[in-house]
């Protein structure tokens, strides 16, 4: 069982953010919080100990990310011995300085990880997107979409954690923001998500992100039956993405609950037409097909 030493080490993770102590102190706040786990089954003191898990993830992210510095640092420190520099202040890389990292290599596994996104690939993106972060600890980009990859996974609370370890150090995030908003909707707390997509569409510092949350604005309110306003933020949507395609398809689902049957298939054609070999595009030939036969278009993405 756990002792008062480990207790005040789990409080002290959540109280402070989920600063980081040494491995030591984290190992020693898992082993506490799976004896008190386990020890338990009463459901507050269950719910109680929610806080102090996420803490502790934190903490282990926020060392985790540290120890990518430092890899990163060696590294550098390697490649100025290979090299024959000498071991100046000017030439010498510090941990807890700017370390040097491979952002080009970087740059080509967020490129794949945001193809297999565009793709609805979530288990592929989250693969490249790691192998992005290991060569680039810190990206907030390349963390925002690998909390949209887990995000695609039905990994909401994984996908909750980056998000927000992105906007504890950046709020401007305006992806992360988007993607909050778009979980919120998935849980069915519709007003925490309407505030975290309007906020990120007001920020208008990054285009992905601006166009996602429209198209989630829209999703938003299809879900509270208020299809004048969907379709209004799923035109604004394509406005700023003509190659959305999901849009043309929740744009038609709006048009046919709103009994607008003929408007629905024009918006569903046109996304078919847009690209055939498009998920979306496909789905939307797909749709026609089945209110051909008679059948109406699900009433949940």
């Amino acid at each position: 069982m756990s002792n008062g030493t480990d207790h005040e080490t789990a409080r002290e993770l959540t109280e402070h953010g989920g600063t980081a102590p040494d491995l030591t102190a984290l190992q020693a706040t898992h082993r506490a919080l799976t004896d008190r786990l386990q020890a338990t089954r009463d459901p507050a003191a269950r719910a109680a100990l929610k806080d102090e898990i996420v803490a502790l993830f934190r903490a282990v992210e926020s060392a985790e990310a540290r120890v990518g510095e430092l890899k990163a640092a060696v590294k550098a420190l390697a490649g100025q011995w290979r090299s024959g520099e000498s071991g100046s202040s000017s030439g010498a890389t510090r941990f807890g300085q700017s370390a040097r990292v491979d952002h080009l290599g970087a740059s080509t596994f967020v490129e794949k990880g945001w193809s297999r996104l565009a793709l609805g690939e979530g288990a592929g993106a989250e693969e490249a997107l790691l192998k992005a972060l290991a060569l680039a600890p810190g990206d907030t980009s390349a963390e925002s979409m690998l909390g949209w990859a887990y995000m695609l996974q039905g990994k909401f609370d994984e996908a909750l954690l980056r998000f927000h370890h992105v906007l504890l150090r950046d709020p401007q995030q305006a992806l992360a923001r988007a993607n909050v908003g778009y979980v919120c909707l998935q849980r069915r707390s519709f007003g925490e998500a309407i505030e975290h997509l309007s906020r990120a569409i007001r920020l208008d510092n990054d285009a992905r992100a601006t166009m996602y949350a429209h198209l989630y604005l829209g999703m938003v309110y299809f879900e509270r039956e208020m299809f004048d306003d969907a379709k209004l933020f799923y035109r604004k949507a394509l406005v700023l993405g003509p190659n959305l395609l999901q849009a043309y398809y929740e744009l038609g689902r709006a048009h046919w609950f709103a009994d607008e049957r003929e408007a629905a298939r024009t918006a569903w054609r046109e996304g078919a037409a847009a690209n055939t070999f498009n998920p979306w595009g496909k789905r939307c030939a797909e749709q026609l097909v089945a209110v051909d036969r008679g059948e109406a278009p699900p009433r949940t993405t």
